[in-house]
């Protein structure tokens, strides 16, 4: 809680200089349903002792367990130079490099940075990252409502496929700019309905939003989908795993032409799992599009001498001072969390992490043979996937769950608390490379025991 010196006497001879009663009474042209609510969920504070045994309690619940849980945050290995570097006082007390000839470190991180997310992405440019994955894609969405200048109908198609608490998102940031979002349903293989997007063919939407792999883990027919999506007159917004980009066709080369604008959670690049974060963002576009890009974007050049330099470039004087009009009001660049994304690209290259996609892959894809060996627990889905699939258990979802954090393993995320109308019998499972087979061997162990205490085998 931060010190606020102002006393109440204070207060009132401000408020009695200004001419006004309250403080209230200085934002009474924002209308009553825009105001914030009482925050009644939110409990009263603690005293620091009561806080630091809450959150040691909180921390020793996580000791030990097994972690199965994907769904847009993913368990890999940090090796320990990222952070020991990323830490340093010169990255940890860097700020907003605005001043480009005090910030040459910084900005030739953040220039490093952005080569290597264009050529995991195979695009043309890259910005220095945004707040997290889901407030990225509303960023997209606005970029495309900008860029799409064929489109007059302020309507962007989502496939079902993207992350729910991306589109809620997205939702939230949008809606209020008049922008609809129209989804398209999948297919019983967790991949979009191909006769449900004949549905939209000839209607006016500026982009068409993939995801890739999609939040069920399966793999979509991308090259069919960003050709159909051109040919409708839409741009397409990728939405993709970066880990999963060592293996698969990069956004850039889908289909005839590529992907439009690329997003993503750069979680797996290094940042460890952490009560929620701090994540970031990251997103890449063509060449025609980069003067609607959101947020900065780092420049190399030469000086009068020829010394190599590095500056802000394409930065509008809007984003700073007229906000009104700048491309975006909320591109916060996740500076530290970028820096050990850089440093993690470095450690492993290209080879390292298609060996950690790879070996995800695997373990996963070995999970998935050993608990549909189990009787009852059936694949929801035939078709291909990276490092998540959803599988069927007998009974609810949420009490095998629940058993099994009795045995210190999180084994997934149930559908139903995610997706509305979801199968309550459905489990979101996710396995990297950090697994080994005894592990795998123990879930698939504990979730035995547990439908046989349920008495489902």
């Amino acid at each position: 809680m931060p010190f606020i010196p102002h006393t109440d006497q204070d207060i009132q001879k401000m408020l009695d200089v200004i001419g006004v009663s309250a403080i209230d009474d200085l934002f009474d042209e924002i209308p009553k349903h825009l105001r914030a609510k009482s925050l009644d969920k939110v409990p009263e504070g603690l005293s620091e002792m009561d806080m630091m045994r809450l959150m040691s309690e909180r921390a020793q619940q996580d000791a030990g367990a097994l972690c199965f849980i994907g769904a847009g945050a993913y368990e890999h290995h940090v090796p320990a130079a990222v952070w020991d570097v990323a830490t340093r006082g010169e990255f940890m007390t860097a700020y907003t490099p605005y001043q480009a000839e005090a910030s040459q470190g910084t900005l030739q991180l953040i220039y490093e940075y952005q080569s290597m997310m264009c050529q995991l992405t195979a695009m043309d440019v890259s910005n220095a990252s945004l707040y997290d994955g889901a407030s990225g894609l509303a960023e997209s969405v606005l970029m495309a409502i900008r860029a799409n200048r064929k489109s007059k109908s302020r309507k962007v198609l989502v496939a079902s496929g993207v992350h729910p608490l991306y589109e809620k998102t997205v939702n939230s940031i949008v809606a209020n700019q008049e922008i609809t979002l129209d989804s398209v349903a999948l297919g019983s293989d967790f991949r979009v309905d191909q006769q449900a997007l004949q549905a939209f063919e000839g209607q006016d939407y500026a982009a068409l939003v993939i995801s890739q792999p999609n939040f069920y883990g399966s793999i979509e027919d991308v090259n069919a989908l960003t050709d159909w999506a051109h040919a409708q007159g839409m741009l397409v917004i990728a939405v993709v795993n970066p880990t999963a980009l060592a293996l698969l066709v990069p956004p850039g080369e889908w289909g005839d032409t590529g992907a439009d604008i690329v997003v993503g959670e750069g979680q797996p690049l290094g940042l460890p799992l952490a009560s929620g974060g701090p994540y970031f963002g990251f997103i890449c576009c063509t060449n025609k599009l980069v003067r609607q890009m959101p947020g900065r974007i780092i420049g190399r050049t030469v000086d009068l001498d020829g010394k190599e330099g590095f500056t802000l470039t394409l930065q509008a004087r809007e984003q700073h001072i007229r906000r009104s009009k700048a491309t975006s009001n909320i591109c916060t660049n996740q500076g530290l969390a970028v820096t050990a994304a850089t440093i993690y690209m470095t450690l492993l290259g290209y080879e390292g992490l298609s060996r950690v996609a790879s070996a995800s892959h695997a373990n996963t894809k070995a999970l998935a043979e050993k608990l549909t060996s189990i009787d009852g627990v059936e694949l929801l889905s035939n078709g291909p996937f990276f490092h998540e699939f959803v599988m069927s258990v007998p009974g609810s979802a949420r009490d095998v769950l629940e058993g099994l954090a009795e045995y210190s393993i999180l084994g997934g995320v149930a559908l139903s608390d995610l997706v509305e109308g979801a199968d309550t019998q459905a489990v979101l499972v996710c396995a990297t490379e950090v697994k080994t087979s005894n592990d795998l061997d123990v879930y698939a162990s504990a979730l035995s025991a547990v439908l046989a205490s349920k008495g489902s085998v």
